[in-house]
């Protein structure tokens, strides 16, 4: 099943596809209507922050139309007696309406599935932060025992994006809530990752929100940081040298392709050499995997 296909259904379709071999409780799938307050909310939901503007939308089109798609819930055996699985915003918002019932459909669902849904259901919206996306990914890694490569394909997405969203949890706590925030996109975190040392990544994240640094002048500045774009000490200031753009927009596709920092160093007459940057071994597998073709037990066995 192809990636567009995965998440092209709707969380419904996916819902359904999860729970194949579950059956529903109490002898039946049909919507039943739920008191508010015995539903909890979802434990796994990757999602912290849930705009307030959206969600009076949100209960304004509910108010006028009524709630066209059911919410879906699991048993449960705390206090209350449902755990919510999928909707989250149209609980919330029926909640603002002053609701007391609300029409749900209860399933049996195991942990997993919950976690796996709540990822899914926030990524077709796109509007989850690339902070709580790397943490749903670490949560299906570290608690579910999921390798990257059965991340990518529960949730839809490539092996280097799901390699890359988990990367961003590497970063230093301040430059990790600037992301969070919104100050930072996903591309100037992963272009800081590039700088081993906590305080300066930080100083450089806060100039990238200070002075509105574009993705590319970040990575620029980030570079420089390194050591690359120092002058020798007590020479004047080097013209810097002018790149080619073929050589940028080459680079830029290499690292798209194999989901990771690429440097395509030209020295000339033809010669250069290219640098992937990877961060440990599992990351070298993907690496060469997506260079080659080949798993890296095909050549090593």
């Amino acid at each position: 099943m192809s990636r567009p296909d995965r998440l092209g259904r709707g969380i419904g379709a996916l819902i359904g596809e999860y729970m194949d071999d579950a059956s529903p409780a109490g002898g039946g799938a049909d919507a039943r209507s739920l008191p508010v307050e015995a539903i909890a909310p979802n434990p796994y939901q990757p999602r912290v922050d849930f705009k307030a503007e959206e969600l009076s939308e949100l209960a304004a089109s509910i108010k006028e139309n009524g709630l066209i798609q059911p919410i879906v819930v699991r048993g449960s055996a705390a206090a209350r007696q449902y755990e919510l699985v999928a909707g989250e915003r149209r609980l919330r918002a029926v909640k603002q309406l002053g609701w007391t019932e609300v029409t749900a459909i209860v399933r049996r669902v195991d942990d997993r599935t919950l976690l796996v849904l709540a990822l899914v259901e926030n990524i077709q919206r796109q509007d989850l932060g690339p902070i709580d996306e790397a943490k749903g990914y670490e949560a299906l890694r570290d608690q579910f025992g999921l390798t990257q490569a059965e991340i990518a394909e529960t949730v839809g997405k490539s092996r280097s994006a799901v390699a890359n969203t988990l990367r961003l949890l590497g970063l230093p706590p301040p430059v990790r809530r600037m992301v969070e925030e919104g100050a930072l996109s996903k591309g100037h975190a992963r272009a800081l990752l590039a700088v081993a040392d906590a305080g300066q990544a930080e100083a450089l994240a806060r100039r990238a929100v200070n002075e509105d640094w574009t993705v590319r002048e970040t990575e620029e500045r980030v570079r420089q940081a390194a050591g690359k774009g120092e002058r020798p000490e007590g020479k004047g200031p080097r013209a810097k040298p002018r790149r080619d753009p073929a050589v940028s927009m080459l680079e830029e596709a290499l690292a798209e392709h194999v989901g990771t920092r690429v440097a395509i160093r030209w020295k000339g007459r033809g010669r250069g050499d290219v640098r992937i940057r990877f961060h440990d071994a599992e990351d070298l597998e993907r690496v060469f995997e997506a260079l080659t073709g080949k798993t890296a037990r095909d050549v090593l066995d």
